[in-house]
């Protein structure tokens, strides 16, 4: 059984779900993939690590850099989890490509490359936004590619971790 448990965020509701000791999933609410991961039978629970969530996240939404990362247990294939604990890697500001990501995870002794297509199909499946920053993945020509949760929401998320307090003054269109 899964646990889920909501969040009002400054770019719309999240859920947040738990195995019942770490965070399995982050969404937005109606976002692509919502809940892919879920095993079916959910319930609504006060869990310590929902608490640990949302202060994490009340860090994060205040333009700070969290300094703790919630329990997370990544679902998903061995090549999605080698992409998703890739992400996890990728600076509070930065961002890096698909392109980049799929590189660097192509063996270099291998005859074949990780395609970046690839790779932005297991980035846009990532189950626990935010924390796993799926939003800072780019195109090559440093545009705004997909993002699960809407483009607008990957804008503010960028724009929030290159300035504080841009965010606040940021009108949010999302249209669902």
């Amino acid at each position: 059984m899964d646990y889920t448990q909501y969040y009002q965020s400054p770019i719309g509701e999240i859920t947040l779900s738990s195995d019942g000791i770490s965070l399995v999933g982050l969404w937005f609410l109606n976002q692509q993939h919502y809940g892919e991961i879920l095993s079916g039978e959910t319930a609504e629970k006060n869990l310590p690590i929902f608490a640990e969530t949302r202060e994490w996240l009340d860090c994060y939404f205040v333009g700070e850099v969290p300094s703790f990362t919630p329990k997370i247990s990544l679902r998903g294939s061995a090549f999605r989890r080698r992409v998703w604990e890739r992400l996890l890697t990728i600076p509070y500001g930065a961002t890096l490509t698909y392109g980049e990501i799929a590189k660097e995870l192509t063996p270099a002794d291998s005859a074949s490359t990780i395609a970046a297509q690839a790779v932005g199909n297991a980035v846009g499946h990532n189950p626990i936004a935010i924390i796993v920053p799926c939003h800072r993945v780019i195109g090559r020509d440093g545009s705004l590619k997909g993002y699960a949760g809407g483009l607008p929401r990957k804008q503010y998320l960028l724009a929030l971790e290159k300035n504080p307090s841009l965010p606040q003054k940021f009108t949010l269109d999302i249209t669902l």
